[in-house]
């Protein structure tokens, strides 16, 4: 026998109320959550894809030299003059990833005379386009991080490095 209260007519509604409520729960279609996700499947990027992205929309903008730490540039020099090599246009980007969202850090070296003001809104702006345009992914923040300036005399630097280095060598062989 048991001990248990005999329900009364209200509280064995609220027992089949909260019943029928739990079957429509699982029975509830799975509900999107912006455009990477349908109810016939999800779509996922990798880091790598949205940094690619974010490299090249950041590259585009009038003003940027080149992107990434001195040793990413150096590394990237390098690599460079490897034949058939590929350009590495992530080094500079780094890149988190949320299901829709994305946040995204650029670091970059500008050349002298631009305002980083407006070279900093122009690599937003155009990152977020890009991004949320081609990717799907809210875009909540741009960091723009500038860790140099180009300077013209630096071309001259290069090229004399380049002319010493190469006559050395003819001379040599």
């Amino acid at each position: 026998m048991s001990n248990a209260v005999p329900q009364t007519g209200r509280e064995k509604s609220r027992a089949e109320a909260a019943e029928v409520e739990k079957v429509e729960d699982e029975d509830r279609e799975f509900v999107p959550r912006g455009p990477l996700q349908t109810t016939r499947g999800v779509t996922t990027l990798d880091d790598s894809v949205v940094a690619k992205i974010a490299g090249m929309a950041a590259r585009e903008v009038p003003g940027v030299y080149d992107m990434g730490s001195a040793a990413r540039r150096a590394f990237s020099a390098v690599t460079d003059r490897i034949p058939n090599a590929q350009t590495n246009v992530t080094g500079g980007i780094s890149v988190e990833l949320g299901e829709t969202q994305a946040a995204i850090d650029v670091t970059v070296v500008v050349e002298y005379g631009v305002s980083i003001v407006e070279v900093g809104n122009a690599i937003r702006r155009n990152v977020i386009e890009q991004v949320e345009g081609t990717a799907g992914l809210e875009v909540v923040e741009v960091n723009v991080n500038v860790v140099d300036v180009h300077l013209p005399e630096d071309d001259d630097d290069d090229t004399a490095t380049r002319t010493t280095t190469t006559t050395r060598s003819t001379e040599l062989n």
